[in-house]
């Protein structure tokens, strides 16, 4: 006997809903068993992990800050996968994106007036884009894996910037400390200011990845570009009897994704950091993938998704001080949403089934 998976002929709307629910649900119960091994309290270590984070006003401000390069990035890679490209250096096009940005305002210091930084996001777009390229152009040209050729470009993309803030790019007033200069006042997002009598540093980078969330929910949803890519996606040969070229559909999919990335990396750097240093991102470009298939490809969803997964990384430093745990237990609950979300969706398109292999039926019929 053996397990198959059988394709149910329809999805419920119920269940297509429902499946990050109990994604999450499941995270939640596989927490409370971690916990328990680890020998804390599952339902205080639970408390610490996701309620603590979310009872001052400024962790609040913290969990904008790090929802903002979620979104943006995952908004771009829904257009990558939703066209059955899977780019999965977004990390690497993150930290391009930052260096291509940050190269103004540390080459040119003196550089000052309103168009530094939107001088710098187009920049970082321009990073993140010609980095994503590589893996497009080599899959059209030589139909090598996506998958193999954007993730080993994140680490060609972390030792370029190591080298960079160790070398051209360090601050020649930083007693060797490898970090670049700090930005000037232009070349920082402005912080948002709190209606109340607490503040925060809290910046514009929100409002950028709400801004872009909804573009790309339009085009996706109600442009020829966006039906393109989700034909392309879903059914190539449908989409080469309607007359779509799926390699410029590809090289698309790849210079869209690089560039909302790069866009991400660039609002981090002048928002949440300020400067280039060695390590920008706590894992940003991969943390995306989780927070696209957790919001279902849909950028309005991914918004809700981004929080979620923001709050991942404040409920790990909670515990860490509350608990006395390590910053492990962010990438352990992170990688439990995953298969979790994976395992849904499994599911609930695919029935299990017990089935008897055809060579024990001919031994039968024998």
């Amino acid at each position: 006997m053996r397990l198959e998976l059988e394709r149910r002929p329809r999805i419920a709307w119920w269940a297509e809903l429902g499946a990050p629910l109990i994604a999450l649900a499941m995270t939640v119960v596989i927490g409370a068993i971690l916990f328990a091994a680890l020998g804390h309290p599952p339902l205080r270590a639970l408390h610490a992990y996701f309620i603590e984070p979310l009872s001052e006003i400024w962790s609040l401000h913290e969990l904008t800050i790090k929802a903002a390069p979620l979104i943006i990035i995952a908004v771009g890679l829904s257009v990558c996968f939703r066209s059955n490209n899977w780019n999965i250096g977004a990390e690497g096009q993150f930290v391009l994106g930052a260096i291509f940005a940050s190269a103004l305002p540390i080459l040119w210091p003196s550089a000052a007036g309103a168009w530094v930084l939107p001088a710098m996001l187009l920049l970082g777009m321009l990073g993140g884009a010609l980095w994503a390229a590589i893996p497009a152009l080599l899959k059209n040209r030589f139909g090598t894996n996506e998958i193999l050729v954007s993730l080993m470009l994140v680490y060609v993309a972390g030792l370029f910037l190591d080298w960079l803030v160790r070398g051209p790019f360090r601050n020649p007033e930083g007693y060797n400390f490898p970090e670049s200069r700090n930005f000037g006042a232009d070349a920082i997002l402005p912080e948002i200011i709190s209606t109340g009598i607490y503040g925060g540093r809290a910046n514009y980078g929100i409002v950028v990845a709400l801004i872009v969330a909804v573009i790309v929910w339009f085009m996706l949803a109600r442009t020829l570009r966006g039906f393109e890519i989700t034909i392309t996606g879903a059914s190539p040969r449908a989409a080469r009897f309607a007359g779509f070229d799926s390699k410029r559909t590809t090289l698309f999919a790849f210079l869209f994704c690089g560039a909302l990335a790069g866009l991400a990396g660039t609002v981090e750097v002048t928002g949440a950091i300020g400067q280039l240093r060695p390590s920008i991102s706590p894992g940003y470009g991969f943390t995306a993938i989780i927070v696209a298939f957790l919001g279902r490809l849909n950028p309005l969803a991914i918004v809700v998704a981004g929080f979620v997964l923001a709050l991942s990384y404040l409920g790990g430093e909670a515990t860490q001080i509350s608990l006395g745990l390590t910053d492990e237990i962010t990438r352990v609950f992170q990688g439990v949403l995953l298969f979790a979300v994976l395992a849904s969706d499994t599911l609930i398109r695919y029935r299990v089934r017990l089935t008897r292999p055809h060579y024990a039926a001919k031994e039968t019929a024998r």
